[in-house]
């Protein structure tokens, strides 16, 4: 299966660090991210984790739980959890998905075979709480995603499904945001009582909303 933005996130259950685990039910009505791993006692997937667990309160005030997954099995997955809070000071309290038969790999076509036939690359996909796909990158096995860049995406995409509103490249919590070509200028003015600087007929930018 090839998924693409929009889709409806396959469901699933699973062995999990925490448990077994509905998907849906993990998520309820809360954003979601899930982030797949080519292994186990992995370098650069030990600091991502840690990552994620230093982050765990920037996740929560976004309203979004993670999970992440890799192809070792259950056990393997305690062992490392021990590691990550060793060496990246952290708890990791969220679940890694034991998917030794690579059944929600294949699913979330997290195996790209060219790169690899069995390890999954560094996919990372972002679920609404509509349960549809808002955001998918994906990382070679050798390069670490950046966190901070996810974060900066989820804020992107929670105030442009609530707003009439894009952001502009590089943008941040808190700075202008780009009024969608959908919204005439005069209805813009009515829209956004901050103000709308209107740049070009299809440039026009407002201070964010809900800021």
């Amino acid at each position: 299966m090839s998924l693409r933005l929009g889709d409806i996130a396959p469901n699933f259950k699973a062995t999990t660090s925490a448990g077994e685990i509905d998907f849906y039910e993990y998520l309820g009505n809360s954003w979601g991210i899930l982030f797949s791993h080519p292994a186990d006692y992995t370098p650069v997937c030990t600091t991502e984790l840690g990552k994620t667990a230093a982050l765990k309160e920037e996740f929560a005030k976004r309203n979004v739980k993670v999970l992440a997954l890799s192809v070792d099995t259950l056990d393997r997955h305690q062992g490392w959890i021990g590691d990550i809070n060793e060496t990246q000071k952290v708890n990791v309290d969220f679940p890694i998905i034991s998917d030794a038969d690579r059944a929600v790999s294949t699913l979330y076509d997290f195996i790209h075979p060219n790169a690899s036939a069995t390890a999954t690359v560094r996919s990372l996909v972002v679920i609404g709480p509509d349960k549809t796909v808002k955001l998918i990158i994906t990382y070679p096995a050798s390069t670490g995603r950046n966190f901070v860049e996810v974060l900066r995406v989820v804020d992107s995409l929670q105030l442009t499904a609530n707003f009439s509103v894009a952001t502009p490249a590089d943008w941040k919590q808190g700075e202008d945001v780009i009024v969608v070509p959908a919204v005439s200028t005069e209805d813009a003015i009515k829209k956004f009582p901050k103000g709308v600087k209107v740049v070009k007929p299809y440039l026009r930018y407002t201070p964010q909303p809900n800021n």
